[in-house]
This record gives structure tokens, C-alpha cells and sequence, in this order.
């Protein structure tokens, strides 16, 4: 078999390697539950090329993104409930409809998308949703506003969707000064548990979780990615304590042999730099 810039190709490959007594065993013996973890890190890694620029790392990145997708495609052809074409057909559905002001009519286009448009679009696609779920058997599935809502996504973004998605409701403070008050008490009642005589972990976890929630509530009313201003840091931290690892060096010393104030002398002198 040859390499191809035809789809039909992967998914050939893939059906190759998931097929009983001729194919690869570790492929063979994959469920949709054990390959998640390698979707998600291979979003991360696509990711991370972006991050650094690197189109010719990307371009493998975004093949091994794709493979995953036809990867979860066969497993459900096998099952019996859809395939590749299916995964196509359902995103190029969704795309027509939800740009309505691109391949709608020429009242659509002229009007463009108009205000609540979106969210009706959206509205629509839930119900139909839901009526797939009802169809399939699954009639417990999606019936609550916020389940939509992956639970699958970073702690700090799905935090940021579940806030964003309970406003449209309503729900929400009305300024950011009112969310910065809320993380100075969610922060004030993480401290009282930390002080407290037998410090509670259970407690301290749940208070440290509604500090980070009203702080990524906070980042939404700024119209900040939490996730985003979260990497800056790290990368600030990532760049600053390479200063100490650089001082460390051209003092003759290990990291480990340093003390902690000098170690904190050559944080605060790359702070300046």
C-alpha cells in the first residue's frame, strides 16, 4: 500500500489495521475509551506547533489529528452507528446552517447574521440533539442547559463556557468589579481553611476550586482566555527561572546547590531584563 493525498487512503490504512487476524493487535484491541487520552494530546501537540511557529511540525500534528478522527470513525463503523462519510456529512451540515449570511438565500445574505441568530441556530441544533439522543435510546442524554458543556475540556475552559453559557440566561454579574469582589471572598474563605486548627484537605480543595472559578469568571467579564493569560505566566516562568538556571551556571553552581535567596536574587534580576 502507498502513501496518498487521498482521504479514502487513511481510511483504508485504518480499516487495514483494525481488521481481525491480519491486522496491527494494539490497533485491533482499542476502544473509543482507551485512544481519548491520544485525541487530546494530539490537539495539544497541534497546539503547541502553533504556539511555536513551526508549520512543518504542524503539518505532521495536524495528520496525526486527523488519523484520530478516522480512528473513532472505524470504531463506530464497526459498531454500526455511523462512519467517516457520516462525520463529514453532520460537520458540513452544521456549517451551512450556522453561516446562514455565506450559503443562505439572498435574504439571508443581505441581512447578515443578525442579532440572536446564532444562538437560535444553536437552539435549533440542541433540539435536534436531543431528538438523536431520544431516537437512539439515550433519552436521559442532553436535557439540561449545561450539557452541552464538555466535561472534557480544561478545568479552566469549561469553567469559562459553563459561566458564559448560564449568562445567556441571565445568570451573570453585572461587572467585573462585583466578580473581582467575589474572588477576594472566595480567596478570604480559602484562607480561613488553610488557618483553621486541623486543616481540612477536602476543604481546602473545594475553596481552592471556587477561587479558580471566580477567576476565570473573571478573565471572561475582561474578555480574557483564562487559559491563555495562564500559559503567559507560564511561559514568564519558563523564561525567568531559566535566568537562574543561566546564573546558576556562570557561578559554577547546580540548581541544587543554590540557596534560596540566591535563587531569589536572580528571579528579581531577570525580572528586569
Amino acid at each position: 500500500m502507498l502513501p496518498s493525498r487521498d482521504i479514502v487512503r487513511l481510511i483504508e490504512i485504518m480499516e487495514a489495521l483494525r481488521t481481525p487476524e491480519t491486522g496491527c493487535p494494539w490497533d485491533i484491541e482499542q476502544t473509543f475509551e482507551t485512544i481519548v487520552p491520544y485525541t487530546i494530546e494530539e490537539a495539544y501537540e497541534v497546539a503547541d506547533a502553533i504556539n511555536k511557529k513551526d508549520m512543518v511540525n504542524l503539518r505532521e500534528e495536524l495528520g496525526d489529528l486527523l488519523l484520530q478522527v478516522i480512528y473513532h470513525a472505524r470504531m463506530a463503523e464497526e459498531a454500526g452507528t455511523f462512519d467517516f462519510g457520516d462525520v463529514v456529512e453532520a460537520i458540513t451540515k452544521k456549517m451551512i446552517r450556522r453561516h446562514p449570511h455565506v450559503f443562505g438565500n439572498e435574504k439571508a445574505r443581505s441581512a447578515g447574521m443578525a442579532k440572536g441568530m446564532w444562538e437560535k441556530i444553536k437552539a435549533e441544533e440542541r433540539a435536534e440533539k436531543k431528538a438523536a439522543h431520544a431516537a437512539a435510546g439515550h433519552e436521559e442524554a442532553s436535557v439540561r442547559f449545561l450539557d452541552d458543556v464538555p466535561t472534557a475540556f480544561p478545568a479552566l475552559q469549561e469553567a469559562e463556557k459553563l459561566q458564559k453559557r448560564a449568562g445567556q440566561v441571565g445568570f451573570d454579574w453585572n461587572d467585573p468589579f462585583a466578580v473581582l469582589a467575589k474572588v477576594r471572598e472566595e480567596a478570604d474563605e480559602l484562607e480561613v481553611e488553610i488557618r483553621a486548627d486541623e486543616p481540612d484537605r477536602e476543604l481546602i480543595a473545594d475553596e481552592l476550586g471556587d477561587t479558580f472559578f471566580a477567576l476565570a469568571n473573571l478573565a471572561r467579564h475582561m474578555h480574557i482566555d483564562p487559559e491563555e493569560a495562564l500559559r503567559r505566566t507560564n511561559r514568564k516562568f519558563r523564561k525567568r527561572f531559566a535566568h537562574i538556571e543561566d546564573h546558576a551556571a556562570e557561578t559554577g553552581k547546580s540548581l541544587e546547590n543554590m540557596s534560596l535567596d540566591e535563587m531569589e536574587a536572580s528571579w528579581q534580576a531577570a525580572k528586569t531584563l
